[in-house]
């Protein structure tokens, strides 16, 4: 199967993402985070890196439980800066 690359749109969103995902986890490590929402370290920290700019929906709604955020917060913060 082949992917289509990324928009700079898509990429950016992932950022946000990710920086929102490490604000929120303050001083948790991350293990403990990732253990909790039930995904490994690894996949946190490419998704907190910007690596995994399109992480699958079940994984971050379960970070996002673990974290204490909502989705629609979320959604809000990682949308695009209107012009």
């Amino acid at each position: 199967m082949v992917r289509t690359p990324l928009t700079p749109e898509e990429r950016e969103r992932g950022e946000r993402l990710g920086l929102l995902l490490r604000q929120a986890r303050g001083g948790r490590s991350m293990t403990q985070v990732a253990a909790e929402a039930g995904v490994s370290a690894e996949t946190l920290r490419k998704i907190e890196t910007g690596r995994a700019p399109t992480p699958a929906f079940f994984t971050v709604a379960a970070l996002a439980a673990v974290l204490g955020l909502s989705m629609d917060e979320l959604a809000a913060m990682c949308a695009p800066a209107a012009v």
